[in-house]
C-alpha cells in the first residue's frame, strides 16, 4: 500500500513569506481617501495586494503579520506591519517617512519577508528641532501616535503629527534587539537631546544635572553661607554677644548640604532638641 501522506508538505517546513513588490508612497495610491492618506502616513504600516494575504495563509503565518523590507539598490531595510490587503496586484504602499528611510523612489522594488520580532521593552528618541520640547506631556503624545505603528528599527526615522504640525524622531536605540515589535507591550521611552540644540547647551545641561546630583558643593564668594552676620534687637539697641562668623570670601573649601528627612510625612511638626542627661540618669 502506498503512503500519500508522505507527498503532503509539512506547514512547519514550508518557505518564509519573500516577494518582491514595486513601492509607492500611499500619495499615488488610486481612489485612497485624504484621511486614509493621513493615517499610513502617521503610522509604520503598509498596504500589500490581496493575493499576498492568500500566500500567506497558505503559509500558516502567525499573528501579528509582520514584515522586514529591503531596498538591495541601497543595502537599506526597516520593519512593518500590514493595514490592508488592498493594494494592486504586485504593488505595495508605504508610509512616506518608510519611502524615505529605505531611499526608494516612486516604482522602486523591495522585498516583503516575513519576520518575527521580540516584544520591545525600551526605545530611545532623538528629536530632530528643539521645537519638540514645546510639548507639554511627550510621553502621552509619543504613546498615541505608536498606537499607530507595529515595528520600531534602529536608524529609522520616523515621523508624527500633532497639532497639524509633523515632528521627526530618530530610533536611537531598542531592546532587546535593533528591531522589535510594539504591539501589547509595555514600552518605557526616553528622549535624547534635539539633534539641533547647540553642543555647548546640551554640555551645560549635562553639567548641571551631575551637579545636582552631588552633596558636597565648593564655596566661593558668591556662595550662599546660612546663619552669618550679627544679630538685630528688636528695642533697638547694640547687640553686645560675640558676633556670628563672618563668610569668607576666600573660602574654597567643600560645603555639606544639609540631608533631607526622606521619612517625613506631611503635615506633620518635629521639633529636635538636645537632651543632657542628669546625673541620675532622668532626662529633663
Amino acid at each position: 500500500m502506498f503512503s500519500f501522506g508522505m507527498f503532503m508538505p509539512d506547514a512547519s517546513s514550508a518557505p518564509p513569506f519573500n516577494v518582491s513588490y514595486q513601492s509607492f508612497s500611499i500619495s499615488m495610491m488610486p481612489n485612497a481617501e485624504d484621511k486614509l492618506r493621513r493615517d499610513v502616513d502617521n503610522g509604520g504600516k503598509i498596504f500589500l495586494p490581496a493575493s499576498a494575504l492568500h500566500h500567506l495563509t497558505r503559509l500558516n503565518t502567525v499573528y501579528p503579520m509582520l514584515f522586514k523590507l529591503t531596498n538591495h539598490k541601497t543595502g537599506r531595510q526597516t520593519h512593518c506591519g500590514v493595514l490592508e490587503f488592498e493594494a494592486d496586484d504586485g504593488n505595495c504602499y508605504l508610509p512616506y517617512w518608510m519611502m524615505r528611510n529605505l531611499l526608494a523612489e516612486e516604482g522602486t522594488p523591495i522585498t516583503v519577508e516575513s519576520a518575527s520580532l521580540p516584544v520591545a521593552t525600551f526605545a530611545l528618541f532623538q528629536p530632530q528641532t528643539s521645537e519638540f520640547q514645546e510639548i507639554t506631556d511627550q510621553r502621552a503624545m509619543l504613546e498615541q501616535a505608536l498606537r499607530h505603528f507595529a515595528c520600531l528599527t534602529v536608524g529609522d526615522m520616523i515621523g508624527i503629527r500633532y497639532n497639524e504640525k509633523l515632528y521627526e524622531l530618530l530610533v536611537l536605540e531598542t531592546r532587546p534587539a535593533n528591531a522589535v515589535t510594539v504591539i501589547e507591550c509595555d514600552l518605557h521611552t526616553d528622549f535624547a537631546p534635539p539633534a539641533d540644540l547647540p553642543l555647548s547647551e546640551v554640555v551645560n545641561n549635562e553639567t548641571v544635572e551631575e551637579d545636582d546630583s552631588q552633596d558636597v558643593v565648593v564655596a566661593d564668594s558668591n556662595t550662599f553661607v546660612p546663619f552669618v552676620g550679627n544679630g538685630n534687637r528688636l528695642d533697638g539697641k547694640t547687640v553686645t554677644s560675640t558676633p556670628m562668623l563672618q563668610p569668607n570670601s576666600n573660602a574654597t573649601g567643600p560645603v555639606r548640604r544639609g540631608i533631607p528627612d526622606y521619612d517625613y510625612e506631611v503635615g506633620t511638626l518635629i521639633f529636635s532638641r538636645n537632651f543632657k542627661p542628669r546625673s541620675n540618669g532622668v532626662t529633663k
